[in-house]
């Protein structure tokens, strides 16, 4: 299954917020050669809530092309409506994804048993393997861990992305989990102590401005090296504070184009980093050694 580095992938894009087909192959190119353990396309720090339907089968279809299998992808397929994540989730497994990223339903706030029967009916109509998505300061709505636990009993619901930030409720996840369902972090300032608790990787939006770095910090961290996994998780500290100072992605698509590797596209209601923050987040790249 997939482990380490997980990198939430920004999608690049033209000034006039068109996807930049070219800065995307360059992207994913990069993290081939940095170490990245795995690319998730099109989740949030990837803007899957302004890519239209169309824009989002492309980007994930563009992705496994230019990967060519040798590292795994993830396709982001979540939606507030059950129907629509069908749709998208059958659409990213015809596209050769190895696992799509399903986040808890947005805005219409479920009750638990809504949330269950949600995902039940995703992983029955597709069977591919499948990674639960929970970030409650997004979505509106806490799956609970026992909800999770069981939708862990589905066989290809195969792991969660934990974006509580709370490392109690984590560690009762690894603890508690069946055989074979995994559990990731998706907040990079606690994914070094959850992995050293047994988790399996990070699903990171540091790991697209220090790539390397990531996939050392998460090797070291699962692999049980304490030591070498926060001495690099120090290094890398500054950058997860920095990259949330405005709201994701703006923070890492500016670190990346800082980079030059994209351009400055993104698409309103998202703007440009503001310009009283260009220097606290350079001063983060440069203690990663990433600028």
């Amino acid at each position: 299954m997939f482990t380490g580095s997980m990198v939430a992938m920004v999608t690049p894009m033209h000034g006039d917020g068109s996807v930049d087909w070219d800065a995307l192959d360059r992207l994913i190119e990069h993290h081939i050669r940095e170490g990245t353990d795995a690319i998730v396309s099109v989740g949030t720090t990837g803007e899957s809530a302004t890519l239209d339907h169309d824009e989002h089968g492309e980007v994930i279809a563009r992705t496994v092309k230019t990967v060519a299998g040798r590292i795994p992808v993830i396709g982001g397929t979540g939606a507030n409506s059950t129907k629509e994540a069908i749709a998208l989730t059958r659409d990213a497994a015809d596209a050769g994804v190895d696992g799509c990223l399903l986040v808890v339903p947005y805005y219409n706030k479920p009750p638990q048993e809504g949330l269950y029967q949600h995902f039940r009916a995703i992983a029955e109509a597709v069977a591919i393997p499948q990674i639960l998505y929970n970030v409650p300061g997004r979505t509106g709505v806490d799956m609970h861990n026992d909800t999770t636990l069981r939708l862990a009993n589905i066989d290809n619901i195969v792991a969660i992305k934990d974006a509580t930030n709370d490392l109690d409720r984590g560690r009762d996840l690894i603890q508690r989990a069946p055989e074979g369902f995994v559990v990731y972090s998706g907040e990079d300032g606690t994914a070094c102590e959850l992995m050293l608790a047994g988790g399996k990787g990070t699903i990171s939006v540091t790991a697209n401005v220090a790539p390397a770095l990531m996939h050392r910090m998460c090797a070291a961290a699962i692999g049980g090296d304490e030591k070498t996994a926060r001495e690099l998780n120090a290094q890398l500290d500054p950058l997860h504070t920095a990259l949330f100072l405005e709201s994701n992605p703006i923070p890492a698509k500016w670190a990346v184009e800082q980079q030059g590797i994209i351009g400055k596209g993104i698409r309103l209601p998202l703007l440009e980093l503001s310009s009283g923050l260009h220097e606290p987040v350079k001063a983060a790249m440069r203690s990663a050694g990433v600028l």
